[in-house]
């Protein structure tokens, strides 16, 4: 990432003053981003033993858990509508601080609706914390070095889902399912320290003037037929990660796979070759465009998707691991496109791509579960690939600006 450096000096002002160079750089975006939304994912490596827990279907668990992606859908949508005004700094570090409550409260929740109720409140503080970093990079960042900084930061969103996912199970099997929330409360200050000390107060560059309400911004990106088709990838690229890895984890435990709950954290590694590959995505869209390298992430996840179905494990690790690096590395080059496309009110920009991939992921846990409770696993993975192939053709509109 070494493409970073020239022109990023406002970043290295503002994130870091002291930062020797580009690595420590990317290192803090990348942890900011770990810390921000390690809770998203990490509990659907313990779905087993919640729907165990509360004596429920695979697709009522599921659904509660990823009830976190429609609080987030929200967050995202109106953080984004008012974020020319929201200071940068105070906004993150404020989420990250409040999104510590309602993780504790997760370990003592009596119930599947008190427990849907408390994701969907974390997903709200996530999100905000999410949309303001998005639309602060986007700021900070040259055209040039946009995509490498959101590359950074989605690395590190790549790096929660394996080593959240890791750490839930091993506390779950451990010390018991209410540890395990403690600990990612500790988590959510950890990040809004680190926010404290690595990010100075800005002011919003963006603002939205008397006569460029945040409606009118937001409708002019939608009329913006490049920046709908960003929207809509979005939402279908979590709506197939969704449908993947909430549901894999019950075909894992059934026969004839059978793994164990500290078995199930392990599989998790399959995400340690997305955190390489995604770094790449910024690079790969500097060269190539974005609209190939998205193709290039959607392709490379719909050659997973046959694999899963196998009666292997060793087959099924490895679709996992092509779904992972394909979907991560496509909504790299995606969030990087929507950066660089808005050229105006990025935070509204940001802000409504987000509504839409969390959106996709609340559509997509319904959709799904729906699939895998009544039909079976085959339905759930048919339903992804249509997912993707939808994201393909959106795909094509992603032109370049013309000066």
């Amino acid at each position: 990432m070494t493409d970073l450096s020239t022109s990023m000096e406002p970043v290295t002002a503002e994130m870091h003053e002291h930062s020797p160079g580009v690595a420590l750089r990317s290192l803090v975006i990348g942890l900011t981003a770990f810390l921000t939304v390690v809770d998203l994912f990490a509990t659907q490596a313990i779905l087993p033993s919640l729907t165990r827990h509360y004596g429920v279907t695979p697709a009522a668990m599921g659904f509660a858990v990823n009830a976190s992606t429609f609080g987030m859908a929200i967050s995202s949508l109106v953080v984004g509508f008012f974020s020319p005004h929201i200071d940068r700094r105070f906004g993150i570090l404020l989420s990250l601080s409040l999104l510590a409550i309602p993780t504790s409260l997760l370990a003592i929740a009596p119930g599947i609706t008190v427990f849907m109720i408390l994701r969907v409140a974390q997903g709200l503080f996530m999100a905000s914390a999410f949309t303001l970093t998005l639309a602060y990079l986007g700021e900070r960042c040259s055209a040039m070095d946009t995509g490498g900084a959101f590359a950074a930061y989605i690395t590190g969103n790549v790096a929660s889902n394996l080593i959240g996912r890791l750490i839930s199970a091993a506390l779950a099997d451990s010390l018991g399912l209410a540890w395990n929330f403690y600990f990612f409360a500790a988590l959510n200050l950890a990040g809004a320290a680190l926010v404290y000390f690595s990010i100075h107060r800005v002011q919003p560059m963006q603002s939205v003037t008397a006569n460029d309400s945040p409606v009118r911004a937001m409708l002019e990106h939608w009329r913006t037929p490049r920046l709908r088709a960003a929207f809509g990838i979005g939402f279908c690229i979590l709506f197939a990660f969704i449908g993947t890895f909430t549901f894999v984890n019950f075909v894992l435990v059934r026969p004839p796979l059978s793994l164990g709950m500290m078995d199930l954290g392990f599989v998790y590694f399959v995400f340690l070759p997305s955190i390489l590959t995604t770094l790449l995505a910024g690079k790969v869209a500097v060269g190539l465009g974005s609209r190939m390298t998205v193709w290039i992430g959607l392709g490379v996840a719909a050659v997973g998707l046959p694999l899963m179905l196998t009666s292997h494990l060793p087959q099924v690790l490895t679709g996992m691991v092509l779904v992972g690096v394909g979907t991560f590395f496509a909504q790299a080059a995606a969030t990087g496109f929507v950066g660089q496309a808005a050229v105006k009110n990025r935070g509204i920009a940001s802000g409504t791509y987000l509504a839409c991939y969390f959106l996709g992921g609340v559509v997509g846990t319904a959709t799904l579960g729906r699939l895998f409770d009544t039909f079976g696993w085959m339905a759930c993975v048919f339903g992804v690939a249509g997912a993707l192939a939808i994201a393909a053709l959106l795909t094509a509109m992603l032109t370049p600006q013309h000066h």
